[in-house]
């Protein structure tokens, strides 16, 4: 994460965070603030945010604190939802009572270039995060579908990037088709060289490596796998591949030795949501590594949903994370 914070001091962005009335984002903001990542702004009733401040003893001198409700912007915010939101029936007053509420003012101030990313989910579920993501700043060019996936740092690891991997879907998409796996596929390879610099090596997984076993499953990869080169050839993309023939190079090189991949993976996609959770869960307690996410992609501006467990130290990642994607 280093890097990541290097990153994220250079860029100089400002991050929303919507749910300024929970301590948590509360203690996040100081530290961002202090550590420099991003210029935090918190949304909420002053007196509460500031009281939770006082309570937890944070110092938020310097820290913006907006209430949406009596935001000089709320109206101008309403009338960009409204033009957003009309084809759909969106009424005046529905597009300023929504215009008032946090989770709606995070992702307009994104619209208008008022923040350059948002960070949510410590109270919301991540149905209330995506939604007025989706419906206010939509998905990025050339995409359909927003995913998500984990940053994984794999302690004295050999494999991937030195231990670092992207583990897509891990969060958000139950049970993607061919063109929505490859669609994953090539926002995660981009979302590694975003984040860390490094070339994306993208292996689609399955039971399966190169026709060893055939099933509808092993198909839709397959069928990934060709979308996925169509559409990015410049990327190191390849499928169908058991987990050890993606990342470990001798068992790569003996079950595909025609793989551009060669056991050297270190942006893995799994074919479905439970496969992906299973597997983060499973690495990140059994080889004791440290797992950031779930980080969604394909929003046309960074928004990232965090769980209701996280703690503030979560939030700060997270924050990083989120100012680094807002420089691609």
């Amino acid at each position: 994460m280093d890097m990541i914070y290097s990153r994220a001091r250079d860029a100089h962005k400002t991050i929303v965070l919507p749910e300024g009335e929970d301590p948590r984002p509360v203690k996040a903001a100081a530290m961002i603030r202090d550590k420099g990542l991003a210029v935090p702004v918190l949304l909420g009733r002053p007196e509460i945010t500031e009281k939770l401040a006082r309570e937890n003893d944070v110092d938020l001198s310097g820290i913006e604190i907006i209430d949406p409700a009596t935001s000089p912007k709320r109206e101008e915010y309403a009338k960009t939802l409204l033009e957003l939101r009309k084809s759909k029936g969106m009424t005046e007053d529905q597009a300023y009572d929504l215009a008032g509420k946090s989770l709606y003012y995070g992702v307009l101030m994104v619209k208008a270039g008022d923040a350059d990313g948002e960070v949510s989910g410590a109270t919301h579920s991540t149905a209330d995060t995506v939604r007025p993501a989706l419906q206010v700043l939509k998905t990025a060019p050339g995409v359909s579908i927003v995913s998500a996936y984990f940053v994984m740092i794999v302690p004295n690891c050999e494999y991937g990037e030195n231990g670092l991997f992207i583990y897509a879907d891990s969060g958000l998409v139950i049970n993607p088709n061919a063109q929505q796996l490859a669609e994953i596929a090539i926002c995660s390879g981009r979302s590694i060289q975003t984040l860390f610099g490094v070339e994306p090596r993208i292996a689609l997984l399955s039971f399966s490596t190169k026709g060893s076993a055939s099933d509808p499953l092993v198909d839709k990869v397959v069928e990934a796998t060709r979308i996925a080169k169509e559409k990015a050839p410049d990327m190191l993309i390849d499928g169908e591949l058991q987990a050890d023939a993606a990342i470990v190079p001798w068992v790569g090189k003996s079950k595909a030795p025609n793989s551009p991949i060669q056991g050297t993976a270190n942006v893995l996609v799994f074919p479905d949501l439970q496969a992906g959770n299973i597997c983060y869960k499973l690495t990140e307690r059994l080889a004791k590594a440290e797992a950031y996410g779930p980080i969604l992609q394909g929003i046309a501006k960074p928004v990232n949903d965090l769980s209701r467990g996280c703690s503030a130290e979560d939030i700060v990642s997270v924050t990083a994370i989120t100012a680094v994607q807002a420089t691609q």
